[in-house]
This record gives C-alpha cells, sequence and structure tokens, in this order.
C-alpha cells in the first residue's frame, strides 16, 4: 500500500501513449481508445462534455490543460465567471418515437473537495452563470454536433434561477427561453456570459439552503454524480407538482450533464 495517498495530478496526453503489458508493446495507442470510446457524441454523457468544451471555447477560456471533472462548477473565464454548462438535445442516438421534451435539472448542491474529499456543509449553485446548450438540430440525417451553428445556447444568471418561484431543481425549455430572453448563438455567448454575470455580481452570492442533508455512501464515492444529481434542498422542490416535473420524468434522455 503507497503511503501517499493525495490526489493524483493529471497531465494532458495526445493521444500517441502505448499500451503494454510491462515491456512488451501490445500494438495499440491512447488514441485508439479515444475514437472508441468517445466518438458518440450524440450520447448524454459525451454530449454534455463536448457542450462543455464548446462553451470554454467560445469564452476564450483555455484548454490546453486537462477537463476537471471534480470541480464544483465546470468552467471559469479569464474574468473569474464561474460557469454552469447544462446540455440537452431533441435527437439521441437510440430510435426514438418523436424528439426528446427539454429539460434542464438545476438543483443546488453541494461542492466536493477532491484534495480533501469532504463535501461542503451547505448546499447552493456553485456558479455565478449557467449555459444551458441545446443541440437544436431535428434531422437525424444531417446532425452534426461539431457544427456549431446546430446549438443553440440560453444564458441564466444564478439570480434569475433562484428568483424563480416554481421547481427550483429543474427548468423546461419555454420557462428558460423567457427568462433569459431567447437563445444565442456560439459567436454571441461570450457577451451574454459577461451581461449575466455583471448582474449577477450586482445581487451578491447564491445564499445557500438552510440545511444539506447526509449522503449516502454510494453518492461520497462519485461526487461528480453527487454534484450533477444530487437531490436538492429547498422544501418548495419536494413540494413541486407542476408540468415541469412530469417533463422531467418524460424526458430523461434529453439531459445531460
Amino acid at each position: 500500500m503507497t503511503e501517499n495517498l493525495n490526489r493524483i495530478p493529471v497531465t494532458r496526453r495526445d493521444g500517441s501513449e502505448r499500451f503494454s503489458f510491462g515491456e512488451e508493446d501490445l500494438g495499440f495507442d491512447l488514441l485508439g481508445f479515444w475514437q472508441w470510446s468517445a466518438s458518440d457524441l450524440v450520447s448524454n454523457t459525451m454530449r454534455g462534455v463536448l457542450a462543455e468544451y464548446l462553451v470554454a471555447r467560445a469564452l476564450g477560456i483555455d484548454v490546453s490543460g486537462v477537463r476537471d471533472g471534480w470541480a464544483a462548477c465546470d468552467l471559469c473565464t479569464p474574468s473569474g465567471v464561474k460557469v454552469e454548462v447544462k446540455s440537452a438535445a431533441y435527437l439521441q442516438s437510440w430510435h426514438q418515437a418523436k424528439p426528446s421534451a427539454i429539460v434542464f435539472r438545476t438543483p443546488r448542491t453541494r461542492a466536493w473537495d477532491p484534495d480533501t474529499n469532504c463535501f461542503d456543509a451547505v448546499a447552493k449553485r456553485q456558479a455565478d452563470v449557467y449555459v444551458f446548450a441545446l443541440l437544436a438540430h431535428e434531422e437525424k440525417s444531417t446532425l452534426d454536433p461539431c457544427d456549431v451553428s446546430q446549438w443553440k445556447s440560453y444564458v441564466l444568471s444564478t439570480l434569475k434561477l433562484n428568483e424563480r418561484k416554481r421547481s427550483q431543481h429543474s427548468i423546461a425549455l419555454p420557462t428558460l427561453s423567457r427568462l433569459s430572453g431567447g437563445p444565442v448563438g456560439y459567436r454571441d455567448l461570450a457577451k451574454n456570459v459577461e451581461e449575466a454575470a455583471a448582474a449577477q455580481q450586482d445581487a451578491g452570492p447564491d445564499r445557500p439552503s438552510p440545511a444539506a442533508p447526509s449522503k449516502g455512501p454510494h453518492e461520497q464515492s462519485h461526487p461528480r454524480l453527487a454534484r450533477s444529481r444530487s437531490i436538492p434542498d429547498d422544501p418548495e422542490v419536494r413540494r413541486d407538482r407542476g408540468g415541469e416535473e412530469a417533463q422531467d420524468r418524460q424526458a430523461r434522455g434529453a439531459a445531460g450533464a
């Protein structure tokens, strides 16, 4: 057993790294693994990661390092704005009877520190601004997640999410469109994020929820899962029986990261 169980630093790889059995080269490399495991950009998991990457590019964030999958929020802009990216799509990889309903999950969560393996005592929204990235193309034959013109983004400050009177754990597309002022394209995303961040800064930080429940052992061992899918603490959410919650149940496939 190693004596040093601190966090392992992650270094960026280039895909040329070889797989081996001790000193024996096995004849395949890391790039082949990436191609095998990450080529389905329409799947919920990879679409969410791709959305983060595209938003980072649009906001001028340095992507020369490695994505931090355990961070309390997804991105931080050069000016210090903390950004949470949520993704969804009308079209899925599998056969569909109809396009997916669009619902984004927006719960307050407890941040997890990978250096200490501890959660914050209180739940809150970790970011200043939310970017809801919708892969909005509706024809499977021409769907291309790498074409940024097929994406639409809706930008909201945490303040606007907190001020909502209905569900605090999810938001459906009609409400999101009304609160955000409508979708923006890739080239206008940076401007809209900065404007939302300015409004958030004027309002002050998010107020934490009054009581953060203890997480079970299975959630403690999966911090990213706990951050993205934790149960909200707001009592209003537990009373919610509105249409958004019904849509949420029907659209599990549409909501990603």
